[in-house]
This record gives structure tokens, sequence and C-alpha cells, in this order.
């Protein structure tokens, strides 16, 4: 099981397939000690997409994965008529959080839709605190940033500004994030290393124009520079320079939550390429 990836130094139990829980526990409370920076493995649930939440759930536990972040559009399943995690009552809540403690997994962060309503984000931000995070990723519209900024205050959370690629989102190029975060006090970046390289950005100059504002990162890999069309790859054979990136995140002294995430769906399951992901990260970080 990977729970933690400790930086810089690694044990060789915090692979797939080492030992027991205890033995990896220990090993992790040891190499804590030795270091200033934590850095937390998940996955984000995206990549799960074309099952419902309880299916997604298994297929991060079968990964060795216990962190993740849900979203608001994902099909809460069928005993809850598939209704949109977003369109739960609280009580649809509190029964998909009895999924997440069944399989012993934390719900590190919330994707939110939002909308463009005080109401919309209001809603929002309800389930993030009944999941208990502290802090939500979203694009928020401009309009409503104050707004954001403002509601994030008051449910004690930051905002992680996600980037899509040019054309879908007015986030494509990091200047517009800083522009987000300048003068709202609960704003910070999420890092989607696989989504800048579409718009024509390098991801390791994009992470170093954050300096100092990353919340977390979405580890994603593409093929090929400046081409919206394509789909990502498997982290760590496209063309995103993850050693280059992770020794800036270290030398930020970056400490947060670094989430798996695919786009695409491999047939039949992304389950083999997240593992590959946890495989590539253990060995690169170090």
């Amino acid at each position: 099981m990977i729970k933690n990836l400790f930086f810089p130094a690694l044990v060789s139990c915090m692979f797939i397939g080492c030992g027991s829980n205890e033995s990896s526990a220990d090993n992790q409370d040891q190499v804590a000690t030795d270091s200033a920076y934590t850095w937390n493995l998940g996955v984000a649930l995206w990549t799960f997409h074309n099952v419902d939440f309880p299916t997604s759930l298994s297929m991060a536990d079968s990964a060795g994965l216990k962190l993740i972040e849900p979203n608001t559009f994902h099909s809460a399943g069928k005993d809850l008529r598939d209704t949109l995690l977003g369109k739960l009552s609280p009580e649809g809540i509190e029964k998909l959080k009895s999924y997440v403690q069944q399989h012993g997994i934390t719900v590190g962060s919330l994707y939110l839709g939002g909308g463009n309503t005080v109401d919309d984000w209001k809603k929002d931000f309800e389930k993030a605190k009944q999941f208990g995070v502290k802090f939500v990723t979203a694009e928020p519209p401009m309009k409503m940033w104050d707004v954001v900024d403002s509601l994030a205050g008051v449910y004690g959370m930051k905002v992680a500004i996600h980037e899509h690629w040019k054309g879908t989102s007015i986030y494509w190029h990091p200047d517009s994030v800083l522009a987000a975060i300048k003068d709202h006090k609960n704003f910070g970046a999420c890092a989607d290393l696989g989504h800048w390289p579409k718009s024509g950005i390098n991801s390791l100059d994009a992470v170093k124009k954050l300096d100092g504002h990353i919340i977390s990162v979405h580890l994603k890999d593409i093929a090929a520079m400046n081409d919206p069309k394509l789909v990502d790859v498997r982290v760590g054979t496209g063309i995103v320079p993850m050693p280059e990136i992770f020794a800036e995140l270290k030398r930020q002294k970056f400490e947060g939550n670094i989430y798996i995430e695919r786009d695409s769906i491999e047939n039949p399951t992304n389950v083999p390429s997240v593992i590959a992901a946890v495989k590539y990260f253990n060995e690169t970080a170090e």
C-alpha cells in the first residue's frame, strides 16, 4: 500500500508489492523524521470517470492508493440513483463517506464544478465541508472571484485554481492563475502538468512561475506540445519533464497532495496505468 511519499528519502517497502501495512507505516514514520518534505500521493477520481463513485473507490484501492480527489460531477452509483455527487443531499454525501471509510481511504480535496451564482458555490462548499477537506480545486469564473474567495474564508478552505487548456479555460496560462490569486488570500494553484503543454506552455516553466502558490499537483503527461486535440499518455512516457519538476517542487519546499490523473481511459480500465504511475513516481522522485 502506498499512501505517502516522503521526499527526498525513499524506502523500498513503499513500492507496489511491498510487505505489510504495519512495516510500511513504521518505515514511513522513520523517513518522516529525516525529511522536511512530505508529499502525499493519491489519485484524482476523474481518472475513473467511466465508472460510478463506489467502483472508482475500488479501483483506487486496487492501485494501492488511499488518498483521493473526488469531483462534484461523478455519478454516485445505483444505490443513490446515479445522482451526480454535486446534486446529492447531505444524507447522500454521508452514504458516500461510508463507502470511503470502508476502503480506509481519505478524501484529500474535492473538485468543484461550481457555477455562476453564489448559491451554486455555497452548495458545493457545503459538500466539501461535509467531506472534511482542507482545500477545493476549481476554475471559478472571473466575475465570481471575490465571492468564491469570501466563501472559502467562511468555510476555512483554500481554493486551488485548476488549468484547462487554451480555448476551454481562462486559466490556460499561469499568468491568469496569478491574476486570480492576486488580492484573493484564499486562492492558490493546482498545477496540472499535462494541460499546460496543450497550450504550448512548458510545464516546468509554469511550475516555476507559480512558485509559492502551488497547493496541489495533477500528475499527468502528454505526447507533444501545442496540440489541444491530444489526449494524455501514461505518466513518464510523454514530454513533461517530470524529474526537473520534482526537483523544482522540492526547491520550492512544496508540501501537499500530488494526484495521479488520467483524462483518457485505457481499455478496460486505468488501474494498470495508475499503478505504473505510482512506480514511476517513486523511482523518479528519488
